[in-house]
């Protein structure tokens, strides 16, 4: 796997993941993460996708020529997650192409933020995510690691702040 910085071109590989991700998500009735309409559709998430270039540092993981996963972090969490007083690293986005579910794809690109945030001599990550139903997003991150913190509420969509600290 090679993990790189996300470019301009890599922007409509990282909807069709989501537009995959959708649609799996639909296909296990868990609708309150990402709801059932594809990225593809929602101008707001190219948007997203393009400020992401900007706002964070933005990755994206290739195996074989073709886009895994991306990861975008940065030393500022999202607008509506509860701010804290000591220096982190935010994972604003991760997601895992549907081909290569199961691969270790977004532990991968975890681990390269836990580097990230050691070469910037950060000792905090924290991540946010969907927070409803079955919690089986939590689950994974606690899976990797990362400790609940927050629960916070944006609209009707619950969400879940967990942290880890780096040794």
């Amino acid at each position: 796997m090679t993990i790189r910085p996300t470019t301009e071109a890599d922007i409509p590989g990282v909807i069709q993941m989501g537009d995959d991700a959708v649609a799996w998500l639909v296909e296990q009735g868990r609708t309150g993460q990402w709801g059932t309409r594809p990225w593809s559709e929602n101008p707001e998430r190219a948007k997203t996708m393009m400020d992401r270039l900007t706002s964070t540092e933005f990755f994206v993981a290739e195996i074989g020529g073709r886009l895994a996963g991306a990861l975008a972090v940065a030393t500022h969490p999202q607008e509506y997650a509860p701010a804290i007083d000591e220096p982190e690293l935010y994972v604003h986005f991760l997601i895992t192409a549907g081909d290569f579910r199961g691969r270790n794809v977004g532990a991968r690109l975890l681990d390269h933020a836990r580097d990230r945030a050691r070469e910037l001599g950060i000792g905090l990550i924290r991540v946010d995510c969907y927070g409803g139903a079955d919690r089986k997003l939590v689950a994974y991150y606690e899976s990797q690691g990362f400790t609940p913190t927050a629960a916070f509420t944006v609209k009707d969509w619950p969400g879940q702040v967990l942290e880890q600290r780096l040794g």
